[in-house]
């Protein structure tokens, strides 16, 4: 894998619609010795890829592969890899502060199932082979709540048709946000989604396996409701 420029603008060709906004974040010393030790070993530019991605090639192994989009700052990731050692995890970041975290994550507890990717989730899908991926999950993603910016949520048709086609037949593509109108999109979204099975006919009850993060806990001190939808593909 090779070494990225973490404080490098997005690329010119980013000029297209980005279900993202691109954040810097001040990183402790120790997040940025995490990064600079273990980012060749462990980290994937999105950006640098100029061909299809591998999984097997990235992991070193064939393993049933989850992808995690938007993993934050990584404890869930770290604690859901941790607990499921027979799957390999991939978590895509944007913000610096949090892939740097999860590696230090990964390192502490020795964990060779977890991969993290910086950049565009759609871009990395778009270079998987179909049907690679066990899950995807989509936890707490940008609501972009204002009407203009709803173009930029990564929940819409065209986006799920990507994810779902890179899932395996009984794959699970799992959404879970705190912001109730994008709630109720995602939920018309994924039941339009021919390919799609609704698991539970609705919203789903909040699965054990899914750990609940600092952002969750904010939300729910705030009085909002967490809402989650596990499809699975047909």
């Amino acid at each position: 894998m090779t070494s990225t420029d973490f404080s490098a603008a997005p690329p010119a060709h980013a000029a297209r619609i980005r279900t993202f906004h691109p954040r810097r974040g001040r990183m402790s010393d120790r997040q940025r010795g995490a990064l600079a030790r273990l980012w060749p070993a462990y980290g994937l530019e999105i950006d640098d890829l100029d061909g299809p991605c591998d999984p097997a090639a990235l992991f070193g192994r064939r393993a049933p592969l989850v992808l995690e989009i938007g993993s934050g700052m990584g404890d869930a990731t770290a604690a859901m890899a941790a607990a499921d050692p027979d799957r390999h995890y991939l978590a895509v970041e944007v913000h610096t502060p949090g892939i740097a975290n999860l590696l230090e994550l990964v390192e502490r507890h020795g964990l060779g199932n977890v991969r993290v990717a910086k950049g565009d989730a759609l871009d990395l899908v778009r270079a998987m082979p179909e049907g690679c991926l066990d899950a995807v999950h989509v936890f707490f993603p940008d609501p972009w709540p204002k009407a203009r910016h709803h173009k930029r949520r990564i929940i819409q048709p065209a986006h799920v048709a990507l994810l779902r086609s890179r899932l395996a037949p009984g794959g699970t593509l799992h959404c879970a946000t705190d912001w109730a109108e994008y709630a109720e999109a995602m939920r018309e979204t994924l039941a339009a989604d021919p390919g799609l099975v609704d698991v539970h006919g609705g919203f789903a009850p909040r699965p054990e396996h899914r750990p609940v993060t600092k952002f969750e806990r904010r939300a729910l001190t705030a009085g909002r409701e967490i809402f989650d939808l596990i499809h699975r593909r047909r």
